[in-house]
Order: C-alpha cells, then sequence, then structure tokens
C-alpha cells in the first residue's frame, strides 16, 4: 500500500479501511476456510504502523534511496497477535478439519470377501498452528494465507488380513431355516446360501479396538427373502417377519446356523351351510365353540345358512413357545392317545374323554399349566397330576386337561373301569400312573392335538 505523500491520518484511515475487507485463507488437506483477521486474534496497529511509515520515509536510507533512484522503502505492518483468541478459533473449526483415522475392513461382494485398506487420519495441532501464526504473522496477513499444523492419526486396525479371516469362516455355513406349522404338524427347511444371507449383512469392526468383525442385520431383506419364501405356505398362512428376523440375528449371534420360525395362520370367514350349527362347525374347525360365539358378537347357535362367521386363528390356543420336538395326539373316536419325542412314539395309551353333554373339544392345543392336584367345584372333584391344556371358554380361568382317576370328597375313587369310555366333563382321562408320567415329561409348550 503506497502511503507517501500521505497526511499520518489519511494514511491511518487508509490501513483501517484496508484490513477490515481482509481474510486469511486457512489451508487444510486440500480445503479451505476463510477468516477474517479478528477470528485469529489479529489486530492492525495502524498508528503504530503509521509511524514506523513516517520514521522510514524520513530516514537517511530513504534519502540516500531516492538520490541513488531505488524508489520507495517496503515497511511491515505491525500486527498484534493474541492466541487466547486465535486457539479457541482454531478448536471450532476442528470438526470441519479433523478426519478420524478409517479402520481397515472387509466388504461381502456377490458372496466373497474383498478387504478395505485402513486410512490414516489427521488431527488438527492448535499449539503448533498458534505458534506458527506468532511467529510469521506479517507473512500471514502479506499473503493472506494460514497454513495448518496437522499430524497424522493412525488406525487402530490397520491389517485387514485377519478380518478377512474370520468373514471367510463366517461365509463358510449354510443356513437353515426351519419353518414349523404347530398346527397341522409340517415342517419345512429352507436352505440359504452364504452367498444370499450375506446380503443381509453389513460387518464393521467392533469399537473396542479388538480387532473383532462386528455385523448387523439388515431386517428389511430378511424381510424380503422370507416373504418370497412365504409364498408357498399358501393363503391363510404367514410368518411373523419382525420376530423372523430377530430370530436370524439371535442365531448367527450364537454361532448357530439353525433358524426356527413358527407358521402362524389367519382369521378365517367360513359361510354356513344347511345343518350346521355353531357347535358342528367348532368340531369341524378344532376351535371351542364359545371361542367362536366370542369371534362373533351377537351371533347365536341358530343359524342361517350362507351367514358367514369369523373363525379365530387357531394360534389364540397356543399362545407359549413351542416345544418342538414333542406331541401328543388323542383321537376322541379310538379313546386313545399316543405320545411322541423326536417324532417316535413313546407311549400309546387307552383314555377317556368328554361325555356327549360335556364334551372334549377336538383341536390343536398346548400344555399350559400343571397343578398337583387340582379342584373342579363344579362337580367337587379332585383330579391328581392335572395338566390344563385349554379354556373350554375364553372369559373364564377353568380349564380342560389331563389327569389321573379322581377323587369325591377326598375318599371315593371313580372312573377306575371306565378308561377307555367317555366318561369325562370334558378332561382326559388316564390311569393315574400314565397321568403321573406324562405330568413328568409334558413341559408347557407341549403341543396336544385332539382329533374328533
Amino acid at each position: 500500500m503506497e502511503l507517501g505523500g500521505r497526511s499520518r491520518a489519511e494514511a491511518v484511515a487508509l490501513l483501517g479501511r484496508d484490513w477490515q475487507s481482509r481474510t486469511i485463507l486457512l489451508h487444510g488437506d486440500g480445503v479451505v476456510w476463510p477468516a477474517v483477521p479478528s477470528a485469529l486474534g489479529l489486530t492492525l496497529d495502524a498508528d503504530a504502523t503509521t509511524e514506523r511509515a513516517y520514521r522510514e520515509g524520513h530516514s537517511i536510507a530513504r534519502l540516500l534511496g531516492v538520490l541513488s533512484g531505488r524508489g520507495g522503502i517496503d515497511v511491515s505492518p505491525v500486527v498484534l497477535v493474541e492466541p487466547n483468541i486465535a486457539a479457541p478459533y482454531l478448536e471450532s473449526l476442528r470438526s470441519q478439519v479433523d478426519a478420524p483415522p478409517i479402520n481397515a475392513g472387509v466388504r461381502i461382494v456377490r458372496g466373497q470377501v474383498v478387504p478395505i485398506a485402513a486410512v490414516v487420519g489427521q488431527s488438527l495441532d492448535v499449539p503448533m498452528t498458534v505458534a506458527s501464526l506468532e511467529q510469521q504473522v506479517v507473512q500471514v496477513v502479506s499473503e493472506g494465507r494460514l497454513p495448518l499444523a496437522m499430524v497424522f492419526v493412525p488406525p487402530p486396525i490397520s491389517d485387514a488380513q485377519p478380518l478377512v479371516a474370520q468373514a471367510q469362516e463366517w461365509l463358510a455355513h449354510v443356513l437353515v431355516v426351519h419353518v414349523v406349522d404347530p398346527v397341522r404338524d409340517e415342517e419345512s427347511v429352507w436352505t440359504v446360501a452364504s452367498d444370499v444371507w450375506s446380503a443381509w449383512v453389513s460387518w464393521h469392526v467392533e469399537p473396542t479396538g479388538s480387532g473383532e468383525l462386528g455385523w448387523e442385520i439388515d431386517a428389511e431383506r430378511v424381510h424380503g427373502f422370507l416373504a418370497d419364501q412365504a409364498a408357498i405356505l399358501g393363503q391363510g398362512r404367514y410368518l411373523d417377519m419382525d420376530a423372523a428376523a430377530v430370530a436370524v440375528h439371535d442365531a448367527m449371534a450364537v454361532h448357530s446356523w439353525d433358524v426356527r420360525l413358527r407358521v402362524l395362520h389367519q382369521v378365517q370367514q367360513r359361510t354356513v351351510q344347511p345343518g350346521e350349527t355353531i357347535a358342528s362347525i367348532a368340531r369341524d374347525v378344532g376351535i371351542p365353540y364359545p371361542w367362536i360365539l366370542q369371534a362373533n358378537p351377537g351371533v347365536s347357535d341358530s343359524l342361517r345358512v350362507g351367514q358367514v362367521l369369523s373363525i379365530p386363528s387357531p394360534d389364540v390356543l397356543l399362545p407359549l413357545p413351542v416345544v418342538d420336538n414333542k406331541r401328543i395326539v388323542i383321537s376322541i373316536s379310538s379313546q386313545a392317545m399316543w405320545v411322541y419325542e423326536n417324532s417316535a412314539l413313546l407311549w400309546q395309551w387307552p383314555v377317556s374323554t368328554g361325555i356327549e353333554s360335556s364334551p372334549t373339544s377336538p383341536g390343536v392345543f398346548q400344555v399350559l399349566t400343571h397343578e398337583p392336584n387340582a379342584y373342579a367345584a363344579s362337580w367337587d372333584l379332585w383330579m391328581p397330576y392335572f395338566i390344563g391344556i385349554y379354556r373350554p371358554v375364553p372369559t373364564s380361568q377353568f380349564m380342560n386337561g389331563f389327569h389321573g382317576f379322581p377323587t369325591r370328597d377326598g375318599a371315593t375313587l371313580l372312573w377306575t373301569g371306565n378308561l377307555g369310555y367317555p366318561v369325562t366333563f370334558g378332561c382326559i382321562l388316564l390311569s393315574t400312573q400314565n397321568a403321573a408320567t406324562l405330568y413328568e415329561w409334558a413341559q408347557a409348550g407341549v403341543v396336544v392335538d385332539i382329533r374328533p
């Protein structure tokens, strides 16, 4: 800036206007941030600069320069630096300037493990930058440029090969999905190759610095695959997709590659046919008739042909997690039961079911409760080794179930000679010895299939 020939006041004003318009460019790694000098704690002392220029302009050196034809004299400005202002401002830029290191990693491409190279990070060195500003303030102001001092930050995990080995060990497994319908006693097996299930998974390095490979399941991708597969289940049957995604995640979390999913059933519509009653429909669909009445408010046993009823899902009668490897089958017509474990027949016993006025309901039920000696107040019966399997009336806590020979008045033993013939008020009678055996074997969740 040419100050020659100006008064001191003019020079001070000119320097002040120029200073207000100045910008310092902060240079990072290929990125530039503009800053006004005051943000960096820089102040131009225009009076001192003018005084310095005046003294230099009237010095012998200036006179000799004029006589020798060298022209004007360069005078450095007087700029003050306040580190206590510059440092906090530079710290405020850290989130924009710093580049955290990136660990080595892996990604899966079409079932193949591809390593991801580590990236060295960088961090702003505020004290070093402030020191550089103090030492070179005139150059910074003159050039309008301040290089930011950066330090390199190495990533904790720089070698991808151990991660590749971990991922390859995972990809060596095939995911086997067992789709079980406890109502129909059916099971489908879906085999999922690693190039398919790996597309459901995103990988990362655990932040603990242990070098362990972490992962997350994309539930939407699991849903998409299962929805396509579930089409073979047919109308009226479906999977709980959220529960299925959780089951896949939980199995993989313990390095188990077998997943069991339960088939669920929709509420169905039933059109009344000639001669049908609520009771006959209940026997046909395997739902106790009070449950059907509850699902159809205002409907009585007097039906009209063509009337449409809502039939509850059989899942309402299996509220507990299903025990997959055990099943009890009862035939009302044969007055017999078969007990299976791992698909093999364990016991076959005679039973007695309900009389005509208080029948045992056909359907698929579940072991729900155990009572060593249950009391039925309506009939004044004590029932040993009672296993509750369903509530005949959904609004009542009363249950039908298995039990041994009952007693009345605490002394009279009943029905010992009636085994194999309908005699109960809805329960399933066994010999007391067999009831005790079943009581210990059948934990809550075991499916009980009662057939007409």
